[in-house]
């Protein structure tokens, strides 16, 4: 009988719970003033629960299913995809720190990849792609497709605390997603960036990601049909090349503004798709990420979720996240994270 644990790093707290024999046996959130304070908050709560067998880690954008003790500083710095010139500033290596408290802890963590490292995706869908999907938001399509055990297509939905995500479930399989910032409208992001403004803002930090959503629009209604509508065009657009019907929905927008989230799921024809509440595991009250998490641990360790990982072709996962730029200065965004050319 495995003992695992999920994490998952929202913006809003980071969230973590432990399994054994697939049953909940413990579960915290941290809210990120403590982990400003002290990132080895949550080394010093999972070796309190301990002992576990596997532990799926934070993991940012992700690696494919790299351990912890065999993460190098080149792999940490693609989890967390801040440049060169900002790491370390305050407000961005908080789970830079986090991330490094855990790969040093020797504690048998593994961290996740994101949905770009699928060979379920094809190729096309990831050109000039980075963020499909980040690792959290796989984890809380793992927690759907345990529901939707069927080949027909469904849409994984997470509105998160500042990101609004999409994932396409088809045959068992993540086959294309929509991040944060390459998606819509989010609570506290822009979404998917017009390069003109990206221009003109320019030279962007990492903060500027989390600015530009609902929270920002001086006039409350006009932001709440953007989200609205940003939503709308981004289901419509996934229904056109996909034909899900079958739609999961979760996030931390429940708990803060269920009223925005229910009102961008009605401007949806209730007589045509099929809404499902992502659900928690019995017992379970932290974040539908950190439960996805633990059950792709639980499956990884052979456990009752072993056929989940089996789906998502997890251990087939590969590459970088920097794989797929087509533009001519690619190679230097790759140097600068200590990577050489593409592989072909």
């Amino acid at each position: 009988m495995s003992r695992v644990a999920g994490c998952d790093p929202g913006t809003s707290s980071l969230d973590m719970i432990a399994l054994e024999g697939g049953r909940v046996v413990a579960q915290v959130s941290i809210e990120p003033d403590e982990l400003r304070a002290d990132p080895t908050v949550p080394v010093q709560w999972l070796r309190a629960e301990g002992p576990f067998d596997l532990i799926a880690g934070p993991s940012g954008y992700g690696l494919p299913l790299v351990r912890a003790a065999d993460c190098t500083d080149a792999q940490l710095d693609l989890m967390t995809l801040v440049r060169p010139d900002e790491r370390g500033a305050k407000g961005v290596g908080g789970f830079s720190a986090m991330v490094r408290a855990l790969r040093d802890s020797g504690l048998p963590v593994t961290f996740l990849p994101g949905v770009i490292h699928l060979p379920t995706v094809p190729a096309h869908r990831k050109l000039n792609k980075i963020d499909l999907g980040t690792a959290d938001k796989l984890c809380v399509a793992a927690l759907a497709l345990a529901q939707h055990n069927r080949d027909e297509p469904a849409l994984v939905v997470e509105f998160g605390s500042a990101f609004t995500a999409l994932m396409v479930l088809k045959g068992k399989q993540i086959v294309d997603g929509l991040g944060g910032t390459c998606g819509p409208l989010g609570a506290r992001s822009g979404g998917a960036w017009d390069g003109e403004t990206a221009y003109l803002l320019a030279p962007l930090q990492k903060a500027d990601l989390f600015r530009g959503g609902v929270a920002d629009v001086p006039d409350r209604e006009t932001g709440r049909a953007a989200f609205r509508e940003s939503f709308c065009k981004a289901v419509y657009g996934l229904l056109n090349v996909h034909g899900c019907q079958d739609v999961y929905y979760s996030g931390s927008l429940l708990r803060s503004d269920s009223d925005l989230v229910q009102q961008a799921l009605g401007e949806l024809p209730q007589s045509f798709f099929k809404f499902h509440y992502a659900g928690d595991l019995p017992g379970a009250w932290v974040k539908h990420a950190a439960q996805g998490a633990a059950l792709i641990a639980e499956g990884l360790c052979g456990g009752t979720f072993a056929p989940l990982i089996d789906s998502l072709k997890l251990r087939e996962a590969s590459g970088t996240v920097l794989d797929w730029f087509a533009h001519p200065r690619a190679a230097d965004v790759r140097g600068a994270f200590g990577l050489g050319e593409r592989p072909a």
